[in-house]
């Protein structure tokens, strides 16, 4: 299959990162699309303060540059985004429901032959796939954050999921310098969320019993784990709002242990969502 346009519908953490990492690798035309022009601003000003970034360790050239922002096209209107896309990436807030509508839409306007791809961390890609006319070409491409460097992929395989779609999908996180997993058997949360999303649930529960601060939980899993983040600021990175969405769908799916601890409930209804708003675990507005 031969990629000369993809859409990805949505500008946020996820999204603009998608957006860039394609510019940079399969280049070719990338529509980025969200529904107002501030979030498009602020998308295309992440991606290009991750250029001048790359620019500054000498991993890109101003003309290099040029020629990614050339590729990337913020729009506004979904049609125009979709239509003659060759492949649909949805990015969006993590909601079943919110995810669902849009996939309707995008079903609607894509060509016959788009292939269309949730990037979604949590919900079964099966589920999705009832929002289309074509289950046969629609898959799950979970990157992870942030997804311009982010290595791993996961490709996920709906009940209905064609075996061309998922080496097509494969394919293209390859060109995109990707190490793309499959996972056979559509789970909710797939391989990495299952394992991690537990992990940061319970040192969020050490911080509400009080067992230490959130400096030295995180201090405990860099030396004693060697994880490069601690996971309450991989927690702050991701967003505590994104956390607990996934965490209640992994509880409604999987079972009572992945139930978000109290603290967890508590930051998002404050909105103390992390990097994002400025505070979570940590203040981010002092923090370096």
């Amino acid at each position: 299959m031969i990629i000369r346009k993809i859409a990805v519908i949505g500008a946020g953490l996820m999204g603009h990162g998608i957006t860039q990492a394609v510019a940079q690798t399969i280049k070719c035309d990338v529509y980025m699309c969200d529904v107002a022009p501030e979030l498009l601003d602020k998308g295309l000003k992440q991606i290009k303060n991750n250029l001048d970034r790359l620019l500054e360790k000498k991993e890109i050239s101003p003309a290099e540059i040029k020629q990614v922002l050339s590729r990337i096209h913020p729009v506004i209107d979904l049609r125009e985004a979709v239509v003659d896309a060759d492949l649909i990436i949805e990015a969006v807030t993590e909601n079943k429901e919110v995810k669902a509508a849009l996939i309707t839409k995008v079903d609607k306007i894509a060509k016959p032959t788009a292939l269309i791809v949730s990037n979604t961390s949590s919900v079964r890609i099966s589920e999705l796939a009832l929002a289309t006319r074509r289950p046969e070409r629609f898959a799950g491409m979970h990157f992870f954050n942030p997804p311009q460097s982010m290595k791993l992929v996961e490709v996920i395989r709906g009940s209905k999921t064609s075996e061309d779609t998922i080496d097509i999908i494969v394919e293209v996180a390859k060109m995109m310098g990707k190490e793309p997993i499959i996972v056979n058997k559509d789970t909710a949360g797939f391989i990495v969320n299952r394992i991690l999303i537990l992990a940061l649930n319970e040192a969020a529960f050490l911080v509400e019993e009080g067992i230490a601060s959130p400096e030295d939980i995180d201090k405990a899993i860099k030396l004693g784990l060697n994880w490069p983040m601690g996971p309450l600021a991989l927690l702050d990175y991701i967003g505590e709002d994104t956390a607990l969405a996934i965490s209640e769908v992994l509880k409604q799916e999987l079972g009572a242990k992945y139930s978000p601890s109290p603290i967890l409930e508590k930051m998002v209804k404050k909105g103390h969502l992390g990097r994002k708003t400025g505070k979570g675990f940590y203040d981010w507005k002092t923090k370096p």
